[in-house]
């Protein structure tokens, strides 16, 4: 028998001292707590029950000569099993401890004890502000899983892409962070393992304070913070894709793994008409009750933990609006919300909403607090319907490319506040994007009926690979405009792993299910594209070097105290835009002029087409009168206001910074023209 002692309530989980291990879980309506040892091979040694009640917790101290780093242990909680109460004990099953720093899949599923030092030698965050940030999505295996360069035993680890090789990649781009699909311990849905399939992406967790072991050589912790050492050291962030919605217990036939067996009512939000069912506002099964105190303080807690042990900079919430939803809908003042605001360890942490869930009211782009940053898919969706070239886009293009001020203006909220994509890691990849009008998931098994139906792509005149020169040259094109439209933008940009080489998932714009080359990032394309490579580590240096691409600042669209505009709209014929302009449905050409704090005649001029014919586009004169407010150019409907023809005077000649149309893209261009010759499907950055 091992003896066990009192302990404390606090902290909550497993935590070693030299005094031993001290064991605590919260269980509101549990009768008794025990803990259970194991063998590695996970056959049970011993167990033990909580001899001490502190309010909810249970809790009790193992000495050192019993418990200590390595121990392996699960929690079985006794007490009422009764579903229509919404109560779900189980006391033979194993429970996962929510708490739990290493995760074991078992059988039978556990947690480990570990050491938690490690020699971190004065790292730091990068801390590198919002509005210089220039974020990169990857999944950790998957991005060096087929990486040459890397050892074979680290390829698809953590310690992969602590490689030198991988970091100077990601440096040579230039981006500032790297967000990270989901790296806390997770498993597969059954379904998916009676598929001969897995859950590559990570969105179903089991253990949200445990690193997924799954991308580990020997020791999870360990390797984690190695990876996060080196890329801090390099400049770099480490921002986590976290999931607080839902849990990998799925609804009420699925396995008791955890918080189910642990306080299945507070944990869960359950129906209130038939409390034996979950409220599924997901669509995994089940809906995290972020409404109870001892959830919340079981997501801060595990955010401050990855924050102050694991070094992480910041997180991207899946399907966040789970986490503001209280019994009247979203809520932006919702206590969890207001929690992470106020606290002194979050402080400074990146945090980034997905906006949505599928739950009634469930999107809420825009109206998250500030201080948040949200992924903006309205960006991504004008986009892209403006370089498909589909009709009456260029207003919206003007809106998304301004920063959506008509989202994110309101409570004094900045451009940052909207992180732009063209893509991400649910959907297309950039050349899918531009090769394939449908989706071709026919690997996941599912018929071809999973994923979006409508992703506002243009397959260029033929499905899928071809050897058609013409489409092939078209195809180069459209990813290099939608990259220079992204990395010009105002606001945060995101790029997803491997656009830049080209990547291809063969169609599949549904890849959560796929581990294998589908899904991986093909490094041998790295050589056959590398144009595209330069090319978006140099659209990268320029907006990190031109400040008027980096506002902190919506554009005001009137004459500054310098005498010029913050941003003028220009019509092919060189004028600015009028009403009539906005409305014309036939319009697909636009230029930006960008001032440099205003200056009159100075600063960048982006040009684009998105018309199958070229434009011979009027280089514009600096106004010398005032024109007045050209109100936020609204999606739907664009109505600003008319701007009188003012006097003007030639501003000088314009040097050609790049041109997707041209070959190479920044080859030098006759400065002496009053007119650009802007290519159809083309866009063009001037700087005078």
């Amino acid at each position: 028998m091992i003896p066990v002692q009192v302990g404390q309530p606090r902290p909550l989980g497993a935590t070693w001292t030299h005094k031993g291990v001290n064991f605590a879980l919260q269980s509101r309506d549990a009768t008794r707590v025990e803990v259970a040892f194991y063998a590695p091979d996970g056959t049970e040694r011993t167990r033990f029950a909580l001899p001490e009640r502190t309010g909810d917790v249970w809790h009790g101290l193992v000495g050192p000569r019993d418990a200590g780093p390595g121990t392996q242990y699960a929690f079985l909680v006794d007490g009422p099993d009764d579903p229509a109460k919404g109560l779900r004990f189980a006391p033979a099953t194993p429970l996962v401890d929510p708490y739990a720093r290493e995760f074991l899949a078992g059988p039978p599923p556990r947690a480990r004890v570990i050491d938690g030092r490690f020699d971190w030698n004065g790292d730091r965050s990068p801390a590198v502000p919002w509005r210089d940030t220039v974020i990169y999505e990857l999944h950790v295996k998957g991005f060096t899983a087929r990486h040459p360069a890397v050892p074979e035993p680290r390829r698809g680890t953590y310690l992969g892409l602590a490689e030198p090789a991988v970091i100077r990649h990601l440096t040579g781009l230039g981006v500032t962070a790297v967000e990270l699909l989901p790296c806390q311990a997770f498993l597969s849905e059954g379904v998916l393992t009676a598929r001969g399939l897995v859950n590559y992406w990570g969105y179903n967790p089991i253990a949200w304070c445990a690193p997924a072991p799954q991308y580990a050589v020997a020791d999870p912790t360990v390797e984690f913070k190695t990876m996060v050492k080196a890329l801090h050291a390099a400049g770099i962030e480490v921002i986590l894709d976290v999931v607080f919605n839902h849990t990998a217990e799925g609804n009420e036939l699925g396995p008791t793994l955890s918080l189910r067996g642990i306080d299945n009512g507070a944990y869960y939000r359950l129906d209130p008409r038939d409390l034996r069912h979950y409220e599924n506002f997901t669509g995994c099964g089940n809906t995290v009750n972020c409404e109870d105190p001892t959830v919340r303080a079981l997501i801060l807690d595990c955010l401050r933990y990855w924050v102050e042990e694991m070094h992480v900079d910041g997180f991207r919430f899946d399907l966040a609006t789970v986490l503001a939803r209280t019994a009247h809908g979203f809520d932006p003042a919702a206590p969890l919300l207001t929690a992470m605001q106020a606290d002194p360890v979050l402080a400074y942490a990146k945090l980034i909403a997905e906006p949505w869930d599928v739950g009634p009211g469930g999107y809420q782009l825009g109206r998250f607090p500030s201080g948040w940053s949200e992924w903006n898919d309205r960006y991504r969706d004008g986009m892209r319907a403006f370089w498909r070239g589909d009709p009456g886009r260029v207003g919206d293009f003007a809106e998304r490319f301004a920063g959506s001020s008509d989202l994110f203006r309101h409570g004094g909220r900045r451009p940052t506040a909207g992180v732009n994509f063209v893509t991400a890691h649910d959907g297309f990849t950039l050349r899918d994007l531009v090769s394939y009008n449908e989706r071709h998931n026919e690997a996941n098994r599912e018929h071809n009926a999973d994923g979006h139906a409508n992703n506002l792509s243009w397959n260029c005149g033929v499905e899928g690979p071809t050897e058609d020169a013409a489409v092939n040259a078209l195809r180069a094109r459209q990813m290099k405009n939608l990259l220079a439209g992204l990395l010009l933008s105002q606001g945060v940009p995101m790029l997803l792993a491997g656009d830049e080489f080209a990547r291809t998932q063969l169609g599949n714009n549904n890849a959560y299910c796929q581990d294998n080359e589908i899904a991986w990032v093909d490094w041998s394309l790295g050589a056959t594209h590398a144009d595209l490579v330069a090319f978006v580590a140099m659209l990268v240096r320029i907006r990190s070097t031109h400040r008027e691409l980096r506002r902190d600042t919506f554009f005001k669209g009137t004459p500054q105290r310098a005498g010029g505009k913050d941003v003028a709209w220009l019509h092919p014929e060189g004028r600015e835009m009028q009403q009539a302009d906005w409305l014309d449905g036939e319009q697909r050409a636009l230029g930006a002029w960008l001032r440099r704090g205003g200056e009159g005649a100075g600063g960048l001029l982006v040009l684009v087409n998105a018309s199958a014919a070229p434009v011979d586009f009027a280089l514009p004169v600096l106004p010398v009168l005032p024109a007045p407010t050209v109100p936020s150019v609204q999606a739907v409907s664009p109505v600003p206001a008319v701007s009188p023809s003012p006097s003007a005077v030639p501003c000088g000649r314009w040097r050609r910074v790049l041109d997707t149309a041209a070959v190479p893209f920044d080859a030098p261009w006759d400065a002496s023209a009053d007119s650009y010759p802007l290519a159809a499907r083309s866009l063009a950055l001037l700087e005078r």
